[in-house]
């Protein structure tokens, strides 16, 4: 039996987490990625101490990644722009998780960038799992 997954010589590079980051946002259907047209994808090996706080880690690892700024639905015309939505991506969780899941890192950064994207759309986690399992749409 093969192995599934290339051999690597070391782990990816943020710049090459953010070519696979670039490449699955190409092929989410061009009806929803114009709305993200704005919204900037970052890839950091960890979350900052504000992400970690805020979101109650015990561990930097684990936080694959995180959607900051407000969700199109809450967003109004009179919307003043303080920040723009972002969407960070955890390399050194990614890989770790990656090494646990024995998947192609490739579908896991597209299955945490979706996510993420999906809060964009103010899509809840439980909504995004329902999207996902077949039982219910977008």
């Amino acid at each position: 039996m093969g192995v599934p997954y290339p051999r690597l010589s070391h782990p990816p590079s943020i710049e090459e987490i953010e070519a696979l980051a670039a490449s699955a946002l190409a092929t989410i259907p061009d009806v929803l990625r114009r709305h993200c047209r704005n919204v900037i994808i970052r890839v950091d090996d960890f979350p900052d101490e504000e992400a970690s706080q805020e979101m109650g880690l015990d561990s930097p690892f684990d936080l694959l990644g995180l959607y900051r700024g407000i969700p199109l639905d809450e967003k109004s015309s009179t919307h003043a722009v303080t920040e723009p939505d972002m969407v960070f991506l955890y390399r050194r969780p990614l890989l770790d998780y990656w090494c646990e899941i024995e998947e192609d890192l490739a579908v896991l950064v597209r299955h945490v960038l979706i996510h993420e994207i999906g809060h964009h759309f103010g899509f809840s986690d439980e909504e995004m799992d329902a999207i996902e399992a077949g039982g219910g749409n977008a």
